[in-house]
């Protein structure tokens, strides 16, 4: 599933790629993936109109219509972003089109159909109502709010990091890689771990999605391009730990599929 790094790519794109033109028309070939409006709603919304700005937080990514609100995406397990100027050249799976009156598409693509596409009058009403809390990478939450919103939880420190009430933008893959950089096993409790601990993984919370922007997250490349000794490139039942050659071990973890290394990752740190 796209978490952070990934929306916060689709993002950059959709500004590249969709803000300041002019959407002729808007399609909608398969209406599952709308959440709380219509094909004709939607229209009605955005033709004539430019995106003139987006906002993201977590995996939520928001592109304002101006005066008229927003238009929501949620990628869900394989959505993405597609531009293209030829209208032979729509991609398959295709779920809604945004057709711009300089003759370039912008497609939302979703082949499982758990992506989401709907609209919002207000931003922040929108957020609030979903439960999200702070955007992992928000520059307003710091290490003391990040400690607060942690501290004396019971459950595990994976279940923590992956509440998108607690934190927005964080899943499965990357609780992973933020907990093997801090090397804090993944059954660890909040409460156990102490302040000087928590410090130590909201810096490293946010040193890896930053460096997973960087290295292109999502893309064929990405592993490739990432330091020697993270996780995901050996995130796999056998695999060698890249910081100590140990055997990475798997586990679920407040229902969730974990990897770790036990031997950097000790139980009782």
């Amino acid at each position: 599933m796209p978490e952070l790094p990934d929306v916060e790519l689709y993002r950059r794109y959709f500004e590249a790629h969709a803000t300041g033109r002019e959407i002729a028309a808007v399609s909608v070939p398969d209406t599952r993936i709308l959440d709380g409006t219509t094909p004709q709603a939607l229209g009605r919304r955005a033709a004539g109109r430019r995106f003139d700005g987006t906002l993201r937080r977590g995996k939520h990514l928001l592109a304002r219509l101006g005066a008229d609100g927003w238009v929501a995406f949620h990628f869900g397990m394989t959505g993405t972003l597609e531009w293209f100027e030829d209208a032979a050249g729509e991609p398959e799976h295709t779920c809604v089109l945004f057709d711009f009156a300089d003759g370039s598409h912008l497609a939302i693509v979703s082949v499982r159909m758990l992506g989401r596409v709907g609209v919002a009058d207000d931003a922040e009403a929108f957020f609030e109502d979903r439960h999200l809390g702070p955007d992992a990478l928000d520059p307003d939450f710091g290490r003391a709010a990040f400690c607060k919103a942690l501290a004396g939880r019971k459950g595990t420190i994976k279940s923590a990091l992956t509440d998108q009430s607690l934190i927005a933008g964080i899943g499965n893959i990357y609780s992973d890689e933020i907990l093997f950089q801090a090397r804090v096993h993944p059954r660890a409790t909040p409460a156990a771990l102490g302040e000087a601990a928590l410090a130590e993984l909201y810096d490293s919370m946010r040193e890896v999605l930053l460096t997973a922007v960087e290295c292109g997250a999502g893309s064929e490349q990405f592993l490739d391009r990432l330091p020697k000794d993270y996780l995901l490139p050996h995130r796999a039942e056998s695999e060698r730990c890249p910081r100590c050659g140990g055997e990475i071990a798997h586990a679920t973890i407040a229902g969730r599929s974990s990897y770790f290394c036990p031997n950097c990752q000790k139980a009782d740190r």
